[in-house]
């Protein structure tokens, strides 16, 4: 029997990569899972079209339940930078934030990453135990700083963004 707050947990997520059609359905998704930061629609519609390599979304009975965007940074080749991670309601509990992760790590796109990197404000315990579980299962541990601080770069409009870097210790192995 399934349970009633989670309808579509009998079906397993397909994931692929997004296209501009879906853009209006991430911006959707991304408001509804608080406290997520919302970008503007155009923001997402951009991110599933020129980012498509290394965003990934997640569908379940053709819903759209779970979104990564991310993409390699631009002056480091070898760092996967992940902007958002959301994932709808009826799709929680079931991994699909470590699978989308994994998804795009191993993309041809990301041959060449060498290290995941991400921002997370203190209070987000959700993301703190997604990528503390994401470094466990690469073989690595969290390295964290301050990046964009509160004050100095937020002008206390928002809490200070800490730099979590996962090295892929399988991917440095196989480079040495």
């Amino acid at each position: 029997m399934q349970h009633p707050a989670h309808p579509m947990r009998s079906d397993s997520p397909s994931l692929r990569k997004p296209t501009a059609k879906v853009g209006a359905d991430i911006w959707k998704l991304v408001r509804a899972c608080r406290p997520l930061d919302e970008n503007s629609m155009y923001c997402n519609l951009l991110q599933s079209d020129h980012f498509a390599e290394t965003c990934v979304l997640a569908e379940m009975a053709g819903e759209v339940v779970g979104w990564v965007s991310a993409y390699v940074m631009p002056n480091e080749p070898d760092t996967l930078f992940v902007w958002q991670v959301a994932v709808s309601e009826v799709a929680r509990g079931q991994g699909l934030s470590g699978l989308m992760l994994q998804n795009i790590v191993n993309r041809p796109q990301c041959r060449g990453v060498t290290r995941l990197q991400t921002t997370i404000t203190a209070d987000n315990d959700a993301s703190w135990a997604l990528f503390r579980k994401f470094a466990r299962l690469q073989g690595g541990e969290l390295d964290v700083d301050p990046y964009y601080t509160q004050s100095l770069h937020f002008q206390d409009r928002h809490k200070t963004e800490f730099m979590v870097t996962i090295p892929l210790a399988k991917r440095l192995q196989l480079a040495a």
